[in-house]
């Protein structure tokens, strides 16, 4: 992509830094882990970046305490309305609590009970909608509208973006230049602004993103080119389950991403019970996505050394209980 084609992209990583410096005394510094087990399965030296252990137990907060840091003052009086089905919305609800900001939080039904509860516990204010009848981004503007709030979407939004793109950061401090980086992939926001994080901080990386087979919406687009919207789908991958990538998105997945390849519900399974088992931490089926694709060796990475964003924790335990007796050992 030409420079002034780059220019005119919404995010870059001026904002990637400044948003690093804003989490600096807020966000944990999340742990990077390494198995060996993990390396023998890829064959590849594998380095997992865990925002499983963030605040609220996914790298949403990230983008969510940058995003409503940005606002002024007097849009932070009138507080913030987003749309989620679980850690955009914990992510929200409580930067806004640390911020002083009321938040509404647009939620399905069906969504994960503990993901409900933590929302509440951390202060938000829920409206219940049905995924499958109701649109939570009409639901979002109206209540923009009548209250005079600021909407803040989990993907399609610059701060957000900048936000989560520190994840990258933080792992490339620590670990210095990769040969791929393989990212959990939904709206893209995280994919975004990682990619953007790579191509600063490690040129020659090559990107991958990673969706669910039932869901490959970015993937789609980014081959396409155009923003392809398809109906909500029926994964575990809760976390992935949205319809379409974001309009700030796909110039960003277009400029700096390789491409986006797709893992089974069986494969996240059995990354689930593997992370599990081996290397003792809890990750929800979205949080597996990027490191299913790396073990189940998508891509031909033999001998490199690669990246994998571990994107969130927040799983209900009997769904974890459920996919760890289904998950089948890798072949």
């Amino acid at each position: 992509m030409a420079a002034t084609e780059l220019a005119g992209l919404a995010v870059t990583y001026k904002d990637i830094a400044a948003a690093a410096k804003r989490l600096e005394s807020v966000a944990y510094k999340t742990p990077v882990l390494t198995s060996s087990q993990a390396d023998h399965q890829a064959d590849a030296s594998v380095f997992f970046k865990c925002e499983n252990f963030q605040r609220v137990g996914a790298f949403k907060f990230r983008g969510a305490y940058n995003a409503i840091s940005c606002l002024s003052e007097e849009q932070k009086q009138q507080g913030v309305v987003a749309f989620s089905s679980g850690n955009h919305a914990q992510g929200m609800a409580l930067a806004a609590r640390m911020l002083g900001v009321h938040a509404t939080i647009v939620m399905p039904s069906n969504a994960p009970a503990m993901k409900l509860a933590a929302t509440r516990e951390y202060g938000a204010e829920i409206i219940l909608y049905d995924r499958e009848r109701e649109d939570r981004e009409v639901i979002a503007a109206q209540l923009s509208v009548e209250r005079g709030c600021a909407v803040i979407p989990a993907y399609d939004h610059a701060d957000m973006i900048a936000g989560q793109g520190t994840a990258a950061k933080e792992l490339f401090d620590e670990v210095g230049p990769l040969d791929y980086l393989f990212v959990c992939t939904g709206g893209g926001g995280l994919l975004s602004g990682c990619a953007i994080a790579a191509a600063q901080l490690s040129p020659g990386c090559i990107v991958i993103g990673v969706e669910p087979e039932a869901g490959n919406d970015a993937q789609q687009s980014l081959r396409t080119g155009n923003i392809v919207h398809i109906p909500v789908p029926d994964t575990i991958a809760d976390g992935a389950q949205t319809q379409h990538i974001g309009k700030l998105v796909l110039p960003i997945l277009q400029a700096y991403v390789k491409d986006i390849v797709t893992v089974s519900d069986d494969q996240l399974r059995t990354q689930m019970r593997f992370f599990a088992e081996r290397m003792k931490i809890v990750v929800e089926p979205a949080g597996c996505l990027a490191a299913a694709a790396v073990l189940h060796r998508v891509l031909p990475f033999a001998g490199e050394k690669v990246g994998v964003i571990v994107s969130g924790g927040n799983v209900d335990m009997e769904l974890f209980a459920r996919s760890i007796a289904a998950a089948k050992p890798f072949a």
